[in-house]
């Protein structure tokens, strides 16, 4: 059976990370010929934990699912979660493949799946289009990795969430780019793309345009420089904003570290 930590990481992997295939799809839909005609199941899963994810792909698109599909057409079983953690951290980790028949799926997923590379702290693209999709990956992968996490019982998101009032924690590029959003409340966390229009943020952070919130965000520039600096607009509660700011780092040693 893996530990706890490894139970998380799979998690955030499996429930956020793998999800993000949905986005490259959407900012690169050059990609989109590789769906033509395609009907296939990715299980991905470890022989030691429950923990597991499928991807159905379908010419309109993918749909990513948590726990073991009844049919797959290719199954990707890695001995011990901790390989598959390593797998998706970027690292070496091979899995056992089953379903020979699913191989021509697999070839058509990989490019989505090598493409969530671009996550890596040592993926720095300079192309403005590499840097807007790093971005719309990472803001996504903050809020619902986050929410994964408390619902996954990580002690140290979970006893702050289970004492919080409904407070939103909103992330915005201005001038019409990404937005996504943490709702937490009494032990309760929800995710989401977008603005949360039904109640004020209790932290909302600002980013002046995507070359900022890459910058912010890959830590290549500190919260306190980047306001300082006017990349970054900071509106709500001080208190929270460091909350927020604690949780990022967690989310990001626990993945990434």
């Amino acid at each position: 059976m893996a530990d706890h930590k490894e139970e998380l990481k799979a998690r955030v992997f499996l429930r956020s990370a793998l999800p993000l295939v949905k986005v490259v799809l959407s900012e690169r839909p050059n990609y989109r010929y590789l769906l033509y005609k395609a009907d296939g199941v990715i299980q991905f899963g470890a022989k030691d934990s429950q923990q597991a994810a499928w991807v159905a792909m379908s010419p309109e698109g993918f749909e990513v699912k948590p726990g073991l599909h009844e049919n797959p057409t290719i199954s990707l079983i890695f001995k011990r979660l901790k390989d598959l953690n390593t797998f998706f951290a970027g690292g070496t980790a091979l899995p056992s493949v089953s379903g020979v028949k699913g191989v021509p799926t697999l070839l058509r997923f990989l490019p989505f799946m090598l493409k969530l590379k671009i996550l890596m702290p040592t993926a720095m693209p300079t192309d403005p289009a590499e840097k807007e999709l790093k971005v719309r990956m990472l803001m996504q992968m903050i809020a619902s990795g986050l929410s994964q996490l408390n619902k996954g019982g990580d002690e140290f998101l979970s006893s702050y969430i289970k004492k919080s009032p409904d407070r939103v924690f909103q992330f915005t590029v201005e001038n019409g780019g990404p937005a996504n959003y943490l709702r937490i409340k009494a032990g309760n966390s929800k995710a989401g793309a977008g603005t949360y229009a039904r109640r004020r943020p209790y932290v909302h952070m600002i980013f002046k345009d995507i070359d900022s919130a890459f910058e912010v965000l890959t830590q290549r520039v500190g919260t306190v420089e980047a306001v300082r600096d006017g990349l970054l607009r900071v509106e709500g509660a001080m208190e929270g904003s460091k909350d927020i700011g604690a949780f990022m780092q967690h989310l990001d040693k626990l993945t990434m570290g």
